[in-house]
């Protein structure tokens, strides 16, 4: 299966996940970029609240694209050690590469959020969306940090994904929704049309309640 976009790959998405429409404790938390404008589809055909989890993958020296672990918001990081094993990665290659993960993860934070907070997700079913997950190292550091929560339920919800990723994350959250799973996987961005980058400005558009849908805000004067 190739989906046009993103957003025709959120509104395949959301055909799997129409038992949450309208649900007053669901709220999709997208992973930026790729994840914004398919959790953006989700939440305006479910009628739920949107918000941003922030992960960044930390990729291999001189070959980024290449997932060898992730960072989370609130300090979370996961490693996959099969992958520094393979290479040979040196720990201080993966302090450094970590190091300027979390410089970006922070510019994110800043630019996407401003002075919202991540809002209260005590008692509430968390709908994780991202545009697809290879390794699946972003999904499991957000999974992980999002654990913190006292949630009801926690879903991870992608397009398309390796097997092996939505095998692993699927032992992880209480409901897994993987609308592809080839086997000859290869990468996410094969899977699509276009798969062209989403850029800072389109995050903020979506994130706008203008945009048509209901943010999941908390402002700092909220939590005074």
């Amino acid at each position: 299966m190739q989906f046009q976009n993103r957003l025709d790959a959120g509104r395949r998405l959301v055909e799997r996940l129409a038992h949450y429409r309208n649900h007053p404790q669901a709220i999709v938390l997208a992973l930026p970029r790729g994840g914004v404008p398919v959790g953006w589809e989700v939440c305006r055909v479910l009628n739920i609240p949107l918000d941003i989890f922030v992960v960044r993958k930390i990729g291999v020296p001189g070959h980024e694209e290449t997932a060898m672990g992730a960072i989370a918001s609130g300090g979370v990081r996961v490693f996959n050690k099969d992958v520094i094993r393979t290479l040979g990665i040196r720990d201080e290659a993966i302090a450094a590469a970590a190091a300027v993960a979390q410089v970006e993860l922070e510019r994110r934070e800043t630019l996407y959020r401003g002075e919202r907070f991540l809002p209260d997700l005590n008692g509430r079913i968390v709908i994780l969306v991202d545009d697809g997950m290879a390794t699946g190292a972003s999904m499991t550091a957000a999974v992980q940090a999002i654990k913190a929560f006292n949630l009801q339920r926690l879903v991870v919800a992608v397009p398309v994904a390796s097997p092996e990723a939505c095998a692993l994350l699927g032992q992880a959250v209480d409901e897994i929704v993987c609308v592809d799973t080839p086997e000859n996987f290869k990468a996410v961005g094969w899977w699509y049309q276009d798969f062209s980058q989403t850029s800072d400005d389109e995050v903020r558009m979506y994130l706008n309640p203008s945009h048509g849908c209901v943010l999941g805000v908390e402002t700092m004067a909220d939590s005074c």
